[in-house]
């Protein structure tokens, strides 16, 4: 017999499937329906974080992505920055604060959540090359970290949401265009019209 879900991992399934939602939303160029729905999985990332306990980390980094997707993400960095101040325990929580830095433009923290993101895997590593060169205003770095980022995202047969869609590439450019430094890559996994 299944035990009931515990309420976090409702939220999470809940924020999952919204995603998947706005995924597709986003591929078919509705970006304003798209947008309305991150800022509902954002909140419901941040109510699993809270019901889920100080090291459910990948909870707010979904957080910062679906709220910089929806266009902003100011308040969602801030909360990271409170949750867990300037360090982290693992790469996972380096990652959250690398966001939440980079949407902040404290690049120095960035760049030292950069450095603490590359003891996790593979994909880690990609996403503090793309973060660290942001910091750094890098561009020519920033454009081959993206595009090993949507090379990884090609090669995946399955994806976290359901839907084939380079997010963490989208969300890296969100914040690329803040400073002026959009890559501009293409790929099937990114809307097609995304790029600058």
């Amino acid at each position: 017999m299944n035990e009931p879900r515990s309420e976090n991992q409702r939220l999470l399934r809940d924020a999952l499937d919204r995603e998947g939602e706005a995924h597709r939303l986003l591929l078919a160029g509705d970006t304003e329906s798209a947008a309305r729905v991150l800022r509902q999985v954002s909140a419901l990332y941040r109510r699993s974080w809270e019901q889920a306990g100080p090291r459910s980390f990948g909870r707010l980094i979904g957080m910062v992505k679906a709220a910089v997707l929806a266009g902003d993400g100011t308040e969602e960095a801030a909360y990271v920055r409170r949750a867990l101040g300037d360090e982290a325990e693992t790469p996972t929580g380096w990652y959250a604060v690398g966001l939440a830095a980079t949407v902040e433009g404290d690049d120095t923290l960035a760049r030292r959540a950069a450095s603490g993101m590359r003891e996790g895997g593979e994909a880690f590593v990609r996403a503090a090359d793309a973060i660290e060169a942001l910091a750094d205003r890098d561009a020519d770095l920033y454009r081959r970290a993206l595009r090993a980022i949507v090379a990884d995202f090609e090669a995946r047969d399955e994806h976290v949401t359901g839907v084939a869609i380079a997010d963490t590439a989208l969300a890296l450019e969100r914040l690329a265009e803040r400073r002026g430094m959009a890559a501009g890559v293409g790929s099937p996994l990114l809307p097609a019209d995304w790029a600058p």
